[in-house]
């Protein structure tokens, strides 16, 4: 290996073994997955930007599984350390790069090291570490990759370094003499041929030319740069070069014997009479930073960033990218760094507002900001190159050896900024804008989010000069703690002295949409906001065609969040298109990704989309769009039942249609992919509820998916402890199955309802409604959901208490079941007979639940055989066995595993808890509950919660804590308050007893 060196981009991409050897990269795509991850060195490399490396915009279908291929490849590439090296990280990979082992990194330490050394005059230093970091050059950087790697920046950049080195390795040179003092001039020569217009290889040859007596081509060398600037960049040389031919001329004039011992011009010197252009030491120095914005509030955590990054000493120029939405505070932000700063920066403060997203202005173009920033810095307009790379190059010439900040405000994309950009690491840049302009290389990104609720009520204060106004008050939220919108609302109560804020907070309120009231003067939230919103209306480009359409929809729908494949649906495209179309309303600010591939839009611009829904041709009503959403929701969810619920006469009668069911149901099904396995569809399920539980509520009247997605959906979620979302959506789905005069789906909702109450304690309740649901039943000879709802209701009778009428219940279940040849409803059924005869026969009890495992066991079913080992738990328990039933407690838990069935797992754990406080492992039962709780609190399960602190209670007391006993005790009460549980009337005695 090359001192250590294990990966090479100075040249085409190279891997390095342990000896040295260059392993070769055979496919392409391996080498721009490489170079992708060698662009971000011990930096996670999102998936996304992967696929982008390989295959530019456009990934195959296959896109995923190739990439995993050529992960593959590359690991085995590194070497036996290449699976450590290169890990799956979400949402992508990272490459572990060591210090000292990729060339770049190495280049960049010895270029830092040889500036140094030039600026001390430590002349050998200097030429130490120049010849050490060219010697790691092996040609282009990054040669034979496509453009799609994204690397061209870079590339410029290290090009760019190269050269300034070879010119501090040149002055190096020219300083010290030695043997190479004469073979400099052919190398000088061809450095200026290549390089016709960098001034910095023609000084060196002029000085070059001079030191080995040859003047005459020096002063030649003078005159061609000399007349190639001026004719094609209408420029002069600038003053290294004048002092270089100044020196030839003075050292001429003395050798010849013509010398007057004047310092003056001499009468052949061009530069006597002439004006020299764009001359730093002519121009005044710029100091354009528009005030310090009043009243800047917060923002100390990334204005600390900023400064710290900004004021860094570095190889390069300093980038920082400020980013987000309209009138979130980005050139405030931006303005008052810049002002921080100016210390630092002593040759000047440059400001340009490049229109991006400026109310009817249009953007600056690249060529009108370059010309604006050369006149700042003193040259002439008839002497501004025309050819934009050309005006560029004479900016970057110009800001090289200075130190000065410039401050580029609502920049439109990244290729505005890029030609803007200086090259010397004197300077720095603070670019605003509401993309983070993720094609800019090597930029520092702040994105910038709404201000706290502290600080939206201190901007508040301050600018309205209103005293009272607190983090709690209702404008803080009605202006989105956005400060463009805080500041017209202060402006409005500053100005009306009579108005006060709770009358404002009404106004806001009160309209349907906020952006109204959010205009003051030349101050608009909606201007700000259709400004990007036009613009992607009036493109030609697909995806922001498509993104205007998007935000239309989503303005109609307005949900809490948005996906891809929901996007898709109500756009009528595929997910490629729906994604580009989300990725471009990021870009511009009006969504934000609050999660990987999950979006939203802050309130103000859901105001604002609404309003877009007029004004969009082919945008659906919000009922159409509703509809659209709810049939894929409901074909999603009937996906999610197949892989969440086990094979039986559960999930065959919720399949089974109803009156009501849309006929494009089956058809919507087959268009959705199955869910890989039971985690994927419960995490479906969590990631789209708040949407499912905001559709259902509005749309229950309106639509007869209603009644459907929450049959599909309403066991798994009760399953999984969800009570409360829950509850709201069987609530609405037996409000639309009666509209529907749907009989089945009313029973189906009615047996949901009463489950809900059941997990909230409310035992009496959940009885009479699944005495609802078994008279429909039983009036339409559903013989299924009979015995499944008589099932329940022996269940229920039990815990009531109502022994002889829940035998009576459960035992005509059991015939039912036989004659139904239902092996999962007997074994449910021996089951709930068990716990029946716990209260009179325990021993009895564990043989119905042994009878219940049997049947369990023979047709695979995990539920059954969890619920009869947790039965013969509490057997046991009531027998005075806690020894006998901590295994079955155990064993309950470790077949349930991940299932995600909340009501089953909060059972086994509490009789865990029970069994090992009764049998006196009171370290192990605490732990038990307190893992109890946690889980119960998460799911916002009172009663769970109540009947768990009822046991640490007991705890509490067993060790002598009576004090902290009573409270517990207390809040079980509390929580058990409404409940028909005797846990409560326990407690009552608990804590009467004192």
């Amino acid at each position: 290996m090359r001192d250590g060196l294990r990966f090479g981009l100075l040249g085409p991409p190279v891997v390095y073994g342990a000896a040295g050897e260059v392993r070769t990269i055979g496919s392409g795509k391996v080498r721009a997955l490489l170079v992708a991850l060698l662009l971000e060195p011990g930096r996670v490399v999102s998936v996304e930007a992967l696929k982008d490396a390989l295959w530019g915009g456009a990934p195959p279908v296959s896109a995923q599984a190739s990439l995993q291929n050529h992960v593959t490849r590359l690991r085995r590439l590194l070497g036996d350390d290449g699976p450590e090296r290169l890990r799956a990280v979400p949402p992508g990979y990272l490459l572990r790069v060591d210090e000292g082992e990729l060339d770049v990194r190495v280049f960049e330490e010895h270029l830092i090291a040889v500036r140094a050394a030039h600026a001390a005059r430590d002349w050998e230093g200097a030429l130490r570490e120049a010849s050490a970091a060219l010697a790691l050059w092996r040609g282009t950087p990054l040669s034979g990759l496509p453009h799609e790697t994204g690397a061209h920046a870079l590339v410029q950049r290290l090009q760019e370094a190269r050269l300034l080195v070879l010119e501090w390795r040149y002055d190096a040179e020219l300083q010290l003499g030695g043997a190479r003092f004469g073979s400099l001039v052919p190398e000088l020569a061809a450095l200026v041929a290549e390089h016709p217009l960098r001034e910095g290889f023609h000084r060196l040859l002029m000085l070059a030319l001079h030191r080995t007596g040859r003047p005459a081509e020096a002063l030649a060398v003078h005159r061609d740069l000399r007349a190639r600037l001026i004719e094609e960049l209408g420029v002069e040389p600038g003053a290294a070069v004048r002092k270089a031919h100044l020196e030839v001329l003075r050292e001429g004039q003395a050798g010849s014997g013509e010398g007057t011992g004047q310092d003056g011009p001499r009468a052949d010197d061009p530069y006597a009479d002439h004006d020299p252009g764009p001359d730093r030491t002519k121009a005044p120095r710029p100091a354009q930073l528009p005030p310090v914005p009043a009243h800047f509030t917060g923002r100390e955590a990334v204005r600390e960033d900023l400064l710290r990054f900004l004021a860094a000493e570095r190889d390069a120029p300093g980038i920082a990218v400020v980013s987000g939405m309209a009138g979130v505070g980005k050139s405030a932000l931006a303005l008052h760094v810049a002002h921080e700063l100016r210390e630092r920066f002593p040759d000047g403060q440059l400001y340009v507002n490049l229109h991006g997203a400026t109310p009817g202005m249009t953007p600056l173009s690249p060529e009108q900001a370059l010309a604006a920033l050369l006149r700042d810095l003193g040259a002439e307009s008839h002497r501004i190159p025309e050819h934009p790379d050309a005006a560029a190059s004479l900016l970057r010439s110009v800001l090289a050896p200075t130190r000065t900040l410039m401050v580029l405000d609502d920049a439109a994309h990244a290729a505005q900024v890029r030609p803007l950009l200086p090259g010397g690491p004197g300077c720095a840049v603070i670019v605003t804008s509401r993309s983070p302009l993720t094609a800019l290389d090597g930029a520092h990104r702040v994105p910038l989010a709404p201000l706290s609720d502290e600080d939206s009520a201190a901007l508040l204060r301050a600018v309205s000069g209103r005293d009272g106004l607190h983090a709690g008050h209702p404008l803080v939220e009605l202006a989105g703690r956005l400060p463009l919108a805080l500041r017209i609302v202060a402006a409005r109560l500053a100005a009306r002295r009579a108005l006060t804020p709770d009358m404002l907070a009404g106004q806001l309120a009160a309209t349907e949409g906020r952006l109204h009231h959010l205009e003051y003067d030349d101050l608009s939230v909606r201007r700000s906001l259709a400004v990007a919103h036009d613009a992607l209306r009036a493109s030609d480009r697909e995806a922001d065609r498509d993104a205007a359409r998007a935000l239309a929809r989503i303005g109609a729908l307005d949900l809490p969040g948005y996906g891809v494949s929901l996007l898709a649906r109500l756009l009528g495209t595929d997910e490629r298109r729906a994604e580009a179309a989300l990725d471009r309303l990021v870009d511009v600010a009006l969504l934000e990704e609050t999660a990987y591939g999950r979006y939203a839009p802050h309130d103000l611009v859901r105001d604002f989309a609404h309003e877009t829904v007029a004004s969009e041709q082919g945008v659906e009503p919000e009922r159409s769009g509703a509809e659209i959403a709810l049939r894929w929701y409901a074909a999603m969810a009937t996906r999610a039942l197949d892989a969440l619920v086990e094979p039986g006469t559960e999930r065959t009668d919720r399949l089974r249609a109803t009156p009501s069911q849309p006929r494009t149901h089956t058809a919507d099904v087959a268009s959705v992919p199955a869910f890989g396995s039971a985690e994927a569809a419960a995490d479906w399920i969590v990631l789209e509820l708040e949407n499912i539980v905001a559709l259902v509520e509005r749309h229950a009247d309106t639509s007869a998916h209603v009644p459907l997605l929450v049959r599909m959906i309403a066991s798994p979620l009760q399953r999984r402890g969800r009570v409360a979302e829950s509850e709201a959506l069987v609530r609405a789905a037996l409000r639309g199955a009666r509209s529907l005069g749907d009989a089945p789906a009313e029973a189906y909702a009615l047996l949901d309802m009463a489950g809900v109450q059941f997990l909230k304690g409310r035992g009496n309740d959940a009885l009479a409604l699944l005495d609802e649901a078994l008279e429909i039943w039983r009036r339409l000879g559903d013989l299924s959901c009979l015995c499944r709802g008589l099932n329940n209701r022996g269940l229920l009778l039990g815990v009531l208490g109502r022994y002889e009428e829940s035998g009576a219940a459960l035992r005509q279940c059991l015939e039912y079941a036989r004659v139904l040849d239902d092996p999962m409803q007997e074994a449910i059924t021996y089951s709930n007979l068990g716990n029946l005869y716990e209260h009179t026969d325990p021993r009895r009890a564990i043989d119905h639940h042994r009878r219940s495992l049997e049947i369990g066991e023979r047709i695979g079913h995990v539920i059954v055989r969890h619920s009869a080992h947790c039965n013969m738990g509490f057997a046991h328990l009531a027998l005075g066995e806690p020894d006998a039933a901590v295994p079955h407690f155990e064993e309950s838990l470790r077949i349930l595993g991940g299932h995600g069935h909340w009501q089953g797992e909060s059972q086994t754990r509490l009789g865990l808890v029970r069994a090992l406080r009764e049998r006196g492992d009171a370290g192990w039962a605490a732990h038990e509950c307190d893992v109890l709780l946690c889980l119960a609190a998460r799911r916002g399960d009172r009663y769970t919660e109540g009947l768990a602190r009822h046991q640490r209670g007991l705890l509490r007391r067993a060790e002598g804590d009576a004090e902290e006993a009573r409270r517990q005790w207390e809040a079980a009460l509390s929580a058990l308050e409404g409940t028909d549980s005797p846990v409560a009337g326990e407690l009552r005695e608990l804590l009467a007893e004192g």
